[in-house]
C-alpha cells in the first residue's frame, strides 16, 4: 500500500492552486502596493505551496517526502543565483559610493543627447550584455548609471528601465557566454552556434522594432531644461570626487568577463576593487555614512556600503534618492521571495500538477503554428508557475523534444522557441527570479517597466509570426519510419 504510485492529478485539480495564487497575489498587491515584496507576496507563495501539498496528499497520494525533496532540489538549483544577488547588492553600493556610477552619470549626461537616449540606452546594454553574457550584470552596472542619466533628462522610470531591460535581454539571449543560451541549446541537443544563428531570424526583427519605438519616443520626448541637468552635474561634482580613475573598475570588470571568469568571482573582485577606490577617493563620504569621525570610521563606512543602506545629502532631492544604496541587505526581500517561489514550483512539480497543466498545451498541437504557439504558451506559463527561467527552459525543452522530433522538425526550432518564450519573458513576471531581481536593482516595479520592454514583449509574438510564414523552417517527413501525422 505504501509503495502504490501517486495518482495523476486532473487538470481541474491542478488549476486550483494557480487560481488561489493569482487571487491572493491580486489582493496582496492591491493592499500593499509596492510594499508587497516586503512579505505579503512571500506569504502568498507559501500559502500556494500549502494548497498544492494538501491537494496532492489528499487526492493523489503524493508523499510529503517527495514534495520536500523537489523543493530542496529547486532551492539548490538557485543557490548560486542567491549568492550572485548578494554580491550584486554589494557591487551596487560600492560602485555608487566609490564614484564609478556618479562619474558615468556625470559624463553620460553631457555625451548622450536626450533625443536618442532611449535608443542609445538599449544599444549600449545590448552590447555590454553580448560581451558579458549576463543581463543581471549589465543591469546592475551600466543599467544603474543609465537610470540616473535618464532621470536627469526627465524620462519616466518605466521607459528607461524598459530600454535597459530590452537591450540587456537581447544580449543575454544571443551571447555564447550566456548560461540560458547554453542551457536551451543543451536541453534540446542543438549545437550552440547553430542555435544562436537560428535565433537571429526572430531576435533581430524584434530588436529593430524595439529600437525604432525607443527612437520615436526619444524624439517625441520634451527633455528637462539644461538648468536641471546642470544642477545634477553640479550636485554630483560637489558630493563625489569625479575623475576618470574610478572608471578603471568597470574596465577591470570587463577584462575579467572577457577572460570568462566565473560570475561570483567577477562580482566579488569588482565590488572589492570599488571599495578600495572608495577608500582612496571618497573618504569623506565613508565618514558621513559611518556617522563617526574616529579612527575606524573609514572601515565602518566601507562595510556599511557593502551590506547596508546609505543616504547621502547632495542638496538635490531627486539626486538623493538616486545615489542612495541598499547593499546586500536590500536584496534580502528578493532572496526571501525567490526561496518561497521555489517552494511553490517544487511542490507543483512533485505533485504532477505542473505536468498535468502543460499537457493541455500539447493537445492543441496540430500544425506548425499551433505547435510553436503551444510551446510559447507553455514557456510563459512555466515562467509564471515555477518562477524561474532555468527550470522553465529545462521543462519546456524536455516536454516538447520528442514531439518536435516525431513531427520531423529540427531541434533548433524548439531551442529558438524556448528562448523566445522563456528567457526574455522571465523578467516580466513580478515573482519570477528575474523580475524580482531587476525590479530591485533598478528601483522600478516590474509592472511599471513591463509595458516598455518592447523587445521582451515582441520576441514570443515574433516566434509565432515566423512560424506562420514558415521562413527557414524545415520539416523532414518520416512517415515511412513511423506512423505519425505530419502537419
Amino acid at each position: 500500500m505504501e509503495n502504490r504510485p501517486p495518482k495523476k492529478p486532473s487538470v481541474l485539480l491542478s488549476l486550483i492552486p494557480i487560481l488561489v495564487l493569482v487571487a491572493l497575489l491580486f489582493v496582496t498587491i492591491r493592499a500593499f502596493g509596492s510594499d508587497a515584496l516586503g512579505g505579503g507576496s512571500q506569504v502568498v507563495l507559501l500559502t500556494g505551496t500549502a494548497v498544492v501539498t494538501l491537494l496532492a496528499m489528499l487526492f493523489c497520494g503524493v508523499r510529503w517526502k517527495a514534495i520536500e525533496e523537489a523543493i530542496c532540489e529547486n532551492i539548490l538549483g538557485v543557490s548560486a543565483a542567491l549568492i550572485i544577488l548578494l554580491l550584486i547588492g554589494a557591487l551596487s553600493g560600492s560602485w555608487m559610493i566609490s564614484g564609478v556610477v556618479p562619474t558615468l552619470i556625470y559624463y553620460g549626461m553631457q555625451v548622450i543627447h536626450p533625443d536618442i537616449f532611449l535608443a542609445s540606452c538599449c544599444l549600449i546594454c545590448a552590447i555590454v550584455s553580448v560581451m558579458t553574457g549576463s543581463s543581471w550584470t549589465t543591469v546592475a552596472t551600466i543599467g544603474i548609471a543609465l537610470m540616473g542619466i535618464g532621470q536627469a533628462q526627465g524620462f519616466a522610470p518605466g521607459w528607461v528601465a524598459g530600454a535597459i531591460i530590452s537591450g540587456a535581454y537581447f544580449g543575454d539571449k544571443v551571447s555564447p557566454l550566456s548560461d540560458t543560451t547554453v542551457l536551451a541549446s543543451s536541453v534540446t541537443n542543438t549545437p550552440l552556434f547553430e542555435h544562436i544563428r537560428y535565433m537571429m531570424y526572430t531576435t533581430i526583427p524584434s530588436f529593430l522594432i524595439a529600437i525604432v519605438i525607443f527612437l520615436i519616443a526619444g524624439l517625441a520626448h520634451t527633455p528637462s531644461s539644461t538648468t536641471q541637468i546642470a544642477e545634477f552635474a553640479a550636485s554630483l561634482d560637489s558630493c563625489f570626487h569625479i575623475s576618470s580613475w574610478p572608471l578603471l573598475v568597470p574596465i577591470a570588470t570587463g577584462v575579467l568577463i572577457a577572460r570568462k571568469t566565473p560570475p561570483i568571482i567577477t562580482l566579488f573582485v569588482s565590488a572589492a576593487l570599488a571599495g578600495l577606490f572608495a577608500l582612496i577617493f571618497q573618504p569623506g563620504l565613508l565618514r558621513e555614512i559611518s556617522g563617526d569621525e574616529g579612527a575606524g570610521s573609514l572601515f565602518k563606512g566601507l562595510f556599511i556600503t557593502f551590506y547596508g543602506h546609505t543616504g547621502i545629502a547632495t542638496g538635490n532631492e531627486a539626486l538623493d534618492s538616486l545615489v542612495a544604496t541598499r547593499g546586500m541587505s536590500g536584496m534580502m526581500d528578493t532572496i526571501w521571495l525567490i526561496l518561497c517561489a521555489m517552494c511553490f514550483g517544487g511542490s507543483m512539480t512533485a505533485s504532477g500538477m505542473l505536468e498535468s497543466l502543460t499537457s493541455v498545451f500539447i493537445r492543441f498541437m496540430r500544425r506548425r503554428v499551433s505547435m510553436v504557439a503551444s510551446t510559447v504558451c507553455s514557456g510563459l506559463f512555466l515562467n509564471i508557475v515555477t518562477a524561474d527561467q532555468y527550470i522553465s527552459i529545462i521543462l519546456t525543452g524536455n516536454m516538447f523534444k520528442k514531439i518536435y522530433k516525431d513531427k520531423g522538425y529540427e531541434s533548433r526550432l524548439l531551442s529558438r522557441t524556448t528562448e523566445d518564450a522563456v528567457t526574455v519573458t522571465s523578467v516580466l513576471v513580478p515573482w519570477n527570479t528575474c523580475g524580482m531581481t531587476q525590479a530591485t536593482v533598478l528601483g522600478v516595479a516590474t509592472l511599471t517597466y513591463l509595458p516598455y520592454c518592447f523587445f521582451n514583449l515582441l520576441s514570443p509574438l515574433m516566434s509565432i509570426v515566423i512560424a506562420a510564414i514558415g521562413f527557414k523552417i524545415k520539416q523532414h517527413h518520416e512517415k515511412e519510419d513511423q506512423n505519425i501525422p505530419v502537419g
